[in-house]
């Protein structure tokens, strides 16, 4: 006999649980806000809107479902089963957050604070979670889902990093990084010293690419979020008598590459701006990146 259908809750912590941890009271927190020149009203309510989201999900999952719940911080450590249905209850960043510790089960977006988030990805408002749940174990369910790249970057030790918006290779103290990089156009392999490496999906493409594709003013066209292509930026390249600023910019489409060799005693890459949980990478090692056979599939 099959088990029941899984429900996982993500959530992250209200910026006024944060302060509690922090100041142990909510006098201190009071006094702390007000030094700052905000009040801790504002706080309070959004915390109230987030819990009672929150709750109205979670009342929401079908009395025959299995149900879990898991907080940004324990992703890294949270094992997800492949029949899950995953809920993510908070801002749209909190579905990147999550997308990279998936392998393709259906994620539902349930936006905590309407007309606070812009709801690209969390799309559904928590009343509406009863209805969607049962959608996302129906027939037919393949249709309504809308299936967005990721990035990924792998290296030759096998350690391998998804990404819903970006990944960033480049020095962890973000000083000069030192590489070889080899593009898909086959081109020989140029010797570079920058910023680091910005490689993005479509979805990320109004984020921390599309700074970079503004700021030098790139003829390139970024990709849509569900086109299977990536654009990828080379940060600050530093021209020397021994490194290069050629190639600074691309696409990448299908199964085309971008490899790194390391020539620094330690880079890092990690995805989605979360650099707790980063590949470690060291003098010679190669990474490649490109785009992933992973997506993430979100519920319209």
């Amino acid at each position: 006999m099959s088990l029941a259908p899984r429900a996982v809750l993500v959530h992250r912590r209200t910026e006024y649980q944060e302060l509690i941890d922090r100041h142990s009271t909510r006098g201190q927190a009071e006094f702390f806000l007000r030094t700052r020149g905000r009040e801790i009203g504002e706080v309070e309510r959004r915390h109230r809107l987030a819990e009672a989201a929150l709750a109205q999900v979670a009342g929401a999952v079908p009395a025959d479902w299995r149900h879990a719940r898991v907080e940004r911080t324990d992703l890294s450590r949270f094992l997800f089963a492949p029949d899950d249905v995953v809920v993510v209850v908070g801002q749209d960043g909190l579905v990147a957050n999550a997308a990279k510790y998936l392998a393709g089960q259906p994620v539902l977006g349930i936006d905590a604070e309407p007309g606070r988030n812009p709801g690209v990805l969390v799309r559904h408002r928590a009343a509406d979670a009863a209805k969607l749940l049962r959608a996302a174990v129906e027939p037919g369910l393949e249709a309504r889902l809308d299936q967005r790249t990721m990035v990924e970057a792998v290296a030759d030790d096998t350690q391998r990093l998804l990404a819903l918006n970006e990944i960033y290779l480049g020095q962890p103290g973000h000083q000069t990084a030192r590489y070889r990089l080899g593009t898909a156009t086959g081109e020989a392999p140029e010797p570079q010293a920058s910023s680091g490496v910005l490689v993005g999906t479509g979805t990320g493409a109004t984020g921390w690419c599309r700074s970079a594709w503004l700021e030098r003013q790139s003829p390139l066209r970024l990709p849509a979020p569900d086109d299977p292509a990536l654009a990828w930026f080379v940060r600050e390249a530093w021209p020397s008598p021994t490194t290069g600023t050629d190639q600074v910019q691309g696409l990448l489409a299908g199964e085309q590459r971008l490899s790194l060799t390391v020539e620094s005693d330690r880079l890092v890459a990690f995805g989605d701006g979360i650099e707790s949980d980063a590949l470690e990478l060291t003098w010679g090692q190669v990474v490649h990146l490109g785009v992933a056979t992973t997506r993430l599939r979100l519920l319209g």
